[in-house]
């Protein structure tokens, strides 16, 4: 049997540490690397290209979603199953446009997360009911444009919400600069462009936007 590699990725020790007990169960897995936020996560990955990443959604520093976009660019033969308790059309839209090709509710990782891991090792996709239903329901709200279906897309750049998230978690130009690996001087300009891009006003504004669009968990 080919061995499993798998990387968890989510803030909380008690989730990470029942779901290594659950995916360790099966012969031939075995959890390589455990990160509690996005940018662990992502460093990780590059360093030990798991076969399987079951990753969180809300995480400080970087979210789930902008951290599977990262890892998918570096390791595109990784996959990604997104574990999460929250449920929502934009947010399933938003983890498939990610390029994570499964996603499984908390509440269902206990008889739907090892199927999940299964699949996704023979590069299947993988949704739990309820996902389904909503991405099938999401599917056929997409406007269509001479007959085709228009993919939907995000209003913002992958740096864009870097800098969104870093900014509505409290950090500074600064604190941005330092974990973004740019000039404060740059920071800045990211800052105030998505300030006007946004046609926000203040950094309370942009909380709220980052809350709203499931950059950060409120």
């Amino acid at each position: 049997m080919k061995a499993v590699h798998i990387l968890l990725a989510d803030d909380h020790e008690v989730v990470r540490r029942g779901v290594r007990a659950l995916l360790e169960a099966q012969p031939g897995w075995k959890v390589t690397g455990e990160a509690a936020n996005g940018r662990e996560a992502v460093e990780m990955a590059k360093e030990l290209k798991p076969t399987v990443v079951v990753m969180g959604i809300s995480m400080p520093e970087l979210n789930g979603l902008e951290a599977t976009r990262q890892i998918l660019k570096a390791a595109p033969k990784t996959e990604v199953v997104i574990l999460t308790t929250q449920e929502s059309e934009q947010l399933v839209r938003e983890v498939f446009a990610a390029g994570a090709r499964g996603y499984v509710l908390k509440s269902d990782a206990a008889c739907d997360l090892v199927a999940a891991v299964k699949a996704l090792c023979q590069h299947k996709p993988f949704f739990t009911p309820t996902v389904s239903e909503m991405l099938l329901h999401a599917y056929r709200k997409i406007p269509t444009r001479g007959g085709k279906r228009t993919q939907a897309s995000s209003h913002l750049t992958p740096r864009e919400r870097e800098v969104v998230q870093l900014l509505a978690e409290g950090k500074t130009n600064k604190e941005v600069a330092k974990s973004l690996g740019i000039s404060a001087k740059t920071a800045e300009t990211h800052r105030t462009n998505l300030m006007r891009k946004l046609n926000l006003h203040s950094v309370s504004d942009l909380v709220r936007y980052a809350i709203r669009n499931k950059i950060v968990e409120a």
